[in-house]
């Protein structure tokens, strides 16, 4: 674990949870595995308080526990987890664009609890939905619904682990912790549930005063008191299949770049065949017949067999092997590869080497056309830096400089190492300029949040216009100018954000898929 890592984590944590949790936390990320006891020493926080926040942490699947054989419990923080919180937009974003506001809206709720049971999640929602719409129209539960079994099919969201049904015995008492436990066939699996109603809209004060709205609302608490049909079955965000639909889209459009769009849809179709039934971190996909292939291919899609067959084969012999044949069944078996290169855009000494593996400066300077001069400062910075290495092959036992070989070699893995510590220390800093930004100009946005909430207070009781102008002109020209600037930058800071992030997946997409190799 990098102090870049342990910082981001804590920023992440503390700008998400409160300090009390963030302290928790990156205690645990720093001295690993702890019982109850020793966190409350180390920390210096009051029992309750350490309670609360690792009920907090393992709600958010940030902290794991496990009980030890000498009867005790000890608590484990999920570095990774943690900064999985960086990439919550980017989650929220793709389920927008695949499910439209609604499913965005349900992976929100989700991430924002943490665990949550289906028929809490589809009443939030169809309320949020229906603060929204026009006066007289509300969301039915039955959408709401049908978009969760959705998200549920395609894996998006699953199960969490449940505590195992036994036999209560009043000799054994209960152990310290829980064991929970998922049966993989049932993490899926939608519970039937009749969820009849639509979404309703935050009253004001005024309705709440009203005596048949407050004899409403006892009838309506009386009845949440009993517990929800699916009660006991909570459902988490499957950040796993997230992953996965991000690779999926790299692989697509690595393939639009170096081929052509009819190769990267035939990509698509494959992809999307497999989606549920290949393993998130499976090296390549289910095998696929060409005649399923052509079956599955969008409709309106033009392309007859015999090109499609083509275009396979012509994905299957290229270098890059982003589909690779495994039979000859059906009109040929293809798979796709998750562990295709994810291509460079690094300088032409960076790619040279990566093509030849090996060369020495004047190998450089001649393949790479770039003067004598210019190439070694070149090399020499990369290699300060660790993006090159050099490797000595002497000719004589002695090691004589005139009689050795100096060669310049990338080590892939190292590199991509090295940028993922920098992206984090990037992604770090970006949320510390947030902040300092922040608290700067508090006392601006203090008072713009207290004339905003002015305006609307009067506009709801049908203020004038001109009553309306005049609280507006508490906020000076140069103050807005100041805000308007303050937004512009808070907004570039987290598209820096989520761009650095989308770097930190790839890179450790690579990783990941570089140490699996054989």
């Amino acid at each position: 674990m990098t102090q870049a890592e342990i910082k981001l984590c804590s920023l992440l944590l503390q700008e998400h949870f409160g300090e009390i949790v963030e302290k928790i936390g990156t205690y645990l990320i720093r001295t690993g595995t702890q019982p109850l006891r020793m966190i409350v020493n180390d920390t210096g926080l009051l029992l309750d308080q350490v309670k609360k926040a690792l009920c907090v942490l393992i709600q958010h699947n940030l902290v794991t526990y496990q009980l030890q054989k000498r009867g005790f419990v000890e608590y484990e923080a999920q570095c990774k987890r943690v900064l999985r919180i960086l990439r919550y937009p980017r989650y929220i974003y793709t389920a927008k664009t695949l499910y439209n506001d609604t499913g965005e809206l349900i992976v929100e709720e989700l991430l924002l609890n943490g665990k949550m049971t289906m028929s809490a999640v589809v009443r939030k929602v169809a309320d949020r939905l229906t603060e929204t719409m026009e006066d007289g129209k509300t969301m039915d539960y039955a959408d709401v619904s049908n978009t969760f079994v959705r998200l549920a099919d395609t894996h998006f969201v699953q199960r969490c682990p449940l505590v195992p049904e036994s036999p209560e015995s009043p000799d054994v008492p209960p152990p310290p912790a829980p064991t929970l436990v998922i049966n993989e066939k049932d993490m899926y699996v939608v519970p039937r549930l009749n969820l009849v109603g639509k979404g309703k809209r935050r009253r004001s004060c005024d309705e709440e005063e009203n005596g048949e709205h407050k004899a409403k609302k006892q009838k309506r608490d009386g009845e949440s008191s009993e517990p929800p049909p699916d009660d006991g079955i909570y459902w988490q965000v499957n950040i796993d299949r997230f992953h996965q639909h991000f690779r999926d889209q790299g692989i697509v459009s690595a393939v639009a770049n170096r081929m052509d769009q009819t190769s990267s849809e035939i990509v698509r179709t494959m992809l999307r065949m497999s989606e549920v039934t290949t393993s998130s971190s499976a090296p390549y996909t289910q095998p696929l017949s060409s005649n399923e292939i052509f079956r599955s291919l969008p409709a309106g899609y033009n392309i007859v067999k015999q090109v499609l067959d083509q275009y396979l084969t012509l994905l299957a012999d290229d270098p890059l092997e982003f589909v690779g044949k495994s039979g000859d069944s059906g009109g040929g078996m293809y798979t796709v590869s998750i562990l295709c290169g994810f291509g460079s855009r690094c300088a032409r000494i960076f790619r040279l080497l990566l093509r030849k593996k090996h060369l020495e400066q004047k190998q450089v300077e001649d393949f790479a056309m770039i003067p004598a001069k210019e190439a070694k400062d070149m090399l020499y910075k990369m290699l300060s830096e660790n993006f090159v290495s050099l490797q000595e092959i002497p000719k004589t036992p002695d090691h004589a400089p005139s009689r050795t070989f100096y060669l310049y070699t990338v080590n892939v893995l190292s590199s991509a190492r090295m940028l993922l510590h920098r992206c984090y220390k990037s992604v770090a800093n970006l949320m510390e300029r947030r902040q300092y930004e922040t608290k700067e100009n508090k006392r601006l946005l203090e008072k713009s949040q207290r004339v905003e909430a002015i305006l609307a207070s009067m506009q709801a009781t049908g203020a004038e216009e001109a009553q309306l102008q005049e609280i507006e002109e508490m906020i000076t020209a140069p103050e807005r100018q100041q805000l308007e600037n303050l937004k512009r930058n808070v907004n570039k800071i987290d598209a820096s954000e989520n761009q650095v992030d989308e770097t930190i997946f790839v890179l450790e997409s690579f990783i990941e898929s570089t140490m699996k190799k054989p």
